[in-house]
């Protein structure tokens, strides 16, 4: 998340009863934006408060009459509530309506008819809720939480009885992508059932744990367990669009729960690498577990991919120990620090100074297939180590898979992968176990765009993407394949790309066939971060609470949405078009935008993180971090015809959580969100809660939740 100037705060720390602590809870600093501190230093180690790992010079949209337009203030003679874009002082369009005075956004009642893309319903108002939710019309079961059974012989949950054994078998910590597949029977869909596949991105101590309960050593072995994947079978609720975990586990033959222990297969052009080996895999080729999980995707042929993010604040250095000077500027391109969580005290595999390669073996995308529970999920070496939101997949004319993929860090880069080998259609074994190594052999590219100049009222241009490597042959001067791959961002600065403001969900649209990127945001475009025209403000305007007025804070706080059409349409192409559809924040605002569409008539929206897509082609966007004083949700938006910008809020998540996910399934029918983090607000405890959602128990729970129409 971004920094905003704050008021610095005194470092606190979980106590176990040795007394040593364990891990700070609110860091001495800056605010990040509308996350707590809390959130920050557990989810990502605080890295907005440590020097930006890309310390390049160059990455910004070349175009130099770009460059001159958007380096102006965008508030610059803007008149505050006109329904425009404002671009360096000129308009994007002809003046519309004033947009509403409530910062709640609008409020005539429309009755509810047809599914989650065509009802007309009235959208959610900003809240601080502790509850999730959802228009009048609309409905929503919690369907797994934090500690439920997953696999035959998992122990009921008990927060004062927790152990990593448990863990192993229970549904883990914090969950955040949400993937619905069909549940294959003798070669056919069941239509009443289907596996819900959900990532566990990291753990909060501070709120898992009751204090005297547990050791140090204790706590962080359980936090360990609670990392990784579920696999879930489902069944439909008695509502349309409503689901269920089924909790006979005994019958659920492809329940599986992924977690630290779990052995992983490296593959692609570096496995095998001498910097991939390690004391105990000195072959390089085998991983235990996967970290950070953040979002990911459903592929054509039916596996899911996960994006370890944040992998790097989970290796310790020892004191008086040195980092391996072999490894300096990769470390510290990674933000590796050995700053870690304390886990080398359990595992010394996460020991710095004992294998220093270890890192190198997180940060890639994984592949699980879901119907295969005793398969070995994999770590694809080809689609290069970052710090991953996710990968999603789509198809060229021709038939190969292109993975869309970011790197979320202020800064970093947009990247895109397209196999050497066409997906094989049909039911076949054979066709499933080809399609299975499409993501091992192709080439992966870096994204530069060039701005066309805001003379035209938009910020837009062109882009192209730069090859780095394929599994045979690197395109980085000085570099082989293992090292692009390896470390991909120190190759990808030698290209030049487009520095982002953190690059995360990238999703190509099934109907349209666009791609569209959620870039959250970034408080140093304009000081460390000069603008440029895909990148173009350097203030927004921010709210500190729900009715207060904005007022003016440095940088990109409220992020954007970026729209890319692939040249001829092909996703297989070098080129692309693109533009910023939105311009996030409150409508009230004189810099926001939403692709034209009358200001008085949509939602306010803050810090797009992940999208999706209904099958009409609406665009969904769920936020984290909001920094207009409401609770984070997920929001409607078309992109074609004259609703096109038309962003509605659908859905709110408890106070102190993020939205997660979303996905929209089963015909349009189910909105699947997982509730990510509730109650992780600065000076909550497990003794004193900000949230006991979802009001199970007297703590809070990170839990999937489906939405759906209440007929």
């Amino acid at each position: 998340m971004t920094c905003t100037p704050a008021r610095p705060v005194a470092s606190q720390g979980i106590t176990a009863p040795a007394g040593r602590t364990l891990l700070p809870l609110t860091p001495t600093g800056t605010r990040h934006g509308g996350r707590s501190f809390m959130t920050c230093q557990y989810r990502c180690g605080n890295a907005c408060d440590h020097p930006e790992p890309n310390r390049t010079g160059h990455g910004h949209v070349q175009d130099e009459i770009a460059k001159a337009v958007a380096r102006r203030s965008v508030l610059k003679g803007a008149a505050a509530g006109s329904g425009v874009m404002v671009l360096g002082g000129t308009l994007a369009a002809a003046a519309v309506a004033p947009a509403a005075a409530d910062p709640t956004g609008p409020t005539t009642a429309r009755p509810v008819s047809g599914d989650l893309a065509t009802a007309a319903f009235t959208p959610v108002r900003p809240n601080r809720r502790d509850a999730v939710v959802t228009p009048s019309g609309f409905d929503h079961d919690v369907v797994i939480r934090w500690g439920d059974g997953v696999v035959a012989g998992a122990p009921a949950f008990d927060v004062r009885r927790q152990s990593p054994e448990a863990a192993k078998q229970q549904f883990g910590y914090n969950c955040d992508y949400v993937g619905v597949l069909p549940l294959r029977d003798a070669k056919r869909d069941r239509k009443d059932r289907s596996l819900l596949v959900v990532n566990h991105e990291y753990t909060d101590e501070a709120l898992m744990f009751p204090a005297g309960v547990y050791s140090d050593t204790e706590i962080t072995a359980i936090a360990m367990a609670n990392h990784g994947m579920s696999v879930v079978e489902i069944r439909r609720g008695s509502r349309a669009g409503s689901w269920r975990r089924v909790k006979s586990l005994k019958k659920t033959r492809h329940n599986r729960r992924v977690h630290i222990d779990t052995a992983f297969v490296l593959d692609g052009p570096a496995a095998g690498d001498e910097r991939l080996r390690t004391s105990a895999d000195p072959s390089g080729t085998t991983v235990l577990g996967t970290l950070n999980n953040c979002a990911g995707g459903t592929t054509p042929w039916g596996t899911v991919l996960s994006g370890e993010e944040n992998f790097n604040q989970y290796f310790d250095l020892p004191s008086g120990e040195q980092l391996d000077q072999r490894y300096t500027d990769a470390y510290a391109r990674y933000g590796i620090t050995g700053s870690g969580r304390g886990w080398s005290a359990v595992d010394p595999r996460f020991d710095l100074a004992a294998e220093p390669h270890e890192p190198h073996r997180f940060g890639w995308v994984v592949e699980l297939d879901p119907y295969e529970p005793d398969e070995a999920p994999v770590k694809h070496t080809m689609l290069g180590r970052f710090k991953h939101e996710g990968a999603n997949v789509a198809l060229t004319r021709d038939g190969r898979a292109v993975a869309y993929m970011g790197d979320d860090e202020r800064g970093d880069y947009l990247y895109k992968f397209v196999s050497r080998d066409s997906m094989r259609t049909g039911p076949s074994a054979r066709a499933r176990r080809h399609n299975k190594t499409l993501l091992t052999a192709g080439t992966l590219y870096v994204a530069k765009l060039v701005g066309d100049g805001t003379e035209d009222g938009q910020y837009d241009g062109t882009g192209e993407w730069l090859p780095l490597c394929d599994e045979t042959t690197s395109f980085v001067p000085g570099m082989s394949v293992a090292d692009v791959l390896l470390f991909t961002r120190l190759a990808a600065d030698k290209l030049a790309p487009t520095r982002m403001d953190r690059p995360e969900d990238v999703e190509p649209n099934p109907v349209n066939g666009k791609v569209y990127a959620a870039l959250t945001n970034n408080s140093q475009r304009g000081s460390t971060f000069q603008p440029d025209e895909a990148n173009p403000l350097t203030s927004s305007m921010v709210r500190s609470s729900i009715g207060a007025p904005l007022t003016p804070a440095a940088g990109n706080r409220n992020g954007y949405v970026l729209e890319m059409t692939p040249a001829g349409s092909d996703h297989g192409a070098g080129t692309f078009t693109w533009d910023l559809m939105l311009v996030c924040g409150d409508p009230e605002a004189p810099e926001t935008y939403f692709a034209g569409f009358d200001k008085s008539q949509v939602s306010p929206i803050s810090c797009p993180d992940n999208v999706a897509f209904d099958d009409r082609g609406n665009l969904w966007i769920s936020t984290d971090g909001n920094a207009l004083g409401s609770n984070d949700g997920v929001f409607r938006v078309p992109v074609t015809g004259a609703e096109r910008g038309r962003v509605t809020q659908f859905l709110t998540v408890p106070r102190g959580a993020e939205a997660c996910g979303p996905l929209v399934a089963d015909d349009n029918r189910s909105l699947w969100v997982a509730v990510q983090h509730p109650g992780e607000v600065d000076g909550a405890t497990f003794e004193d809660q900000a949230s006991t959602w979802p009001h199970s128990d007297d703590f809070p729970r990170p839990s999937v939740v489906v939405a759906f129409r209440d007929r």
